[in-house]
């Protein structure tokens, strides 16, 4: 088989999927390279070692995960109730399985690894802070905000990561009036 060259990108988006299918041990730059159908020359053209990968891997998860949270904030006063329940349905009701796959392995990693805890900090004070600036756009006291926020992103992730292919449709209600009580109206 021919080589071919490929952007420092492939590798990572690669890399990113792998972490998704096998986890931390399955980024090996061999396995890498014989799946892009290149030589590991060309990995080493892109990155210092497997150590640059690995923090190429964990800044893609950190930015991507970050910008998203930043963009589904974005919304006007009167939208900010309709964006919450959107919010929670999407990661609770609606979860992209690869991204929950992507979330697993990254925390997974995070047990052992000072950067990898570190990058997963920043995105979970991001996706809080993000929460809680909706609820405060929804009318709530920034206290009551931050209460919110931090009941709709563990309701939100936990949900999402549990499997429930028995009791879809009993989880579904169960999430609905869950969110209800989460993003209820502010107190006076």
């Amino acid at each position: 088989m021919p080589s071919r060259s490929l952007d420092r990108d492939a590798w990572v988006r690669l890399a990113v999927d792998i972490l998704a299918e096998e986890g931390l041990a399955g980024l090996r730059v061999e396995a890498l390279a014989k799946r892009l159908g290149v030589t590991k020359g060309s990995f080493y053209w892109h990155f210092k070692d497997r150590q640059a990968l690995l923090d190429a891997v964990l800044e893609e998860w950190r930015t991507g995960r970050i910008q998203d949270c930043e963009r589904q904030a974005q919304v006007s006063p009167d939208r900010a109730a309709e964006q919450l329940r959107h919010v929670m349905d999407t990661y609770a009701i609606n979860p992209n399985r690869k991204g929950v796959m992507i979330e697993l392995a990254v925390r997974d990693w995070a047990r052992r690894d000072a950067a990898a805890a570190s990058a997963v900090e920043q995105v979970d004070e991001a996706r809080r802070n993000n929460a809680a600036q909706l609820f405060r756009t929804a009318g709530f006291a920034d206290e009551e905000a931050e209460m919110r926020a931090l009941l709709l992103y563990t309701h939100a992730f936990g949900l999402s990561m549990m499997v429930f292919e028995r009791h879809g449709d009993e989880v579904a209600r169960l999430h609905t009036a869950i969110a209800a009580l989460i993003a209820g109206s502010p107190r006076n």
